[in-house]
């Protein structure tokens, strides 16, 4: 793994699948991310929104419902 890479490492994290904001010029209308794609830009992309966005665009509204991975239904046989 190349650390000298110009991936955004806390710039994904912060942007995860799930978490819900707003556009800066449009608010009290509330999006979710879909995904961040980190070979676009702009990289996040919301569900049901044809157009990327970046950062600086959103304003993070919450991410209580954010399930970054799912132990709970991985099964490990030994």
């Amino acid at each position: 793994m190349n650390v000298d890479s110009a991936i955004d490492w806390d710039e994904i994290f912060e942007y995860l699948p799930g978490t819900v904001v707003e556009l800066k010029n449009n608010p009290g209308v509330l999006h979710q991310i879909d995904y961040y794609e980190t070979t676009m830009v702009p990289p996040i992309w919301l569900v049901n929104d044809p157009r990327p966005r970046y950062p600086h665009e959103l304003q993070i509204v919450s991410r209580r419902d954010i399930q970054v991975c799912d132990i709970g239904s991985q099964v490990v046989a030994f």
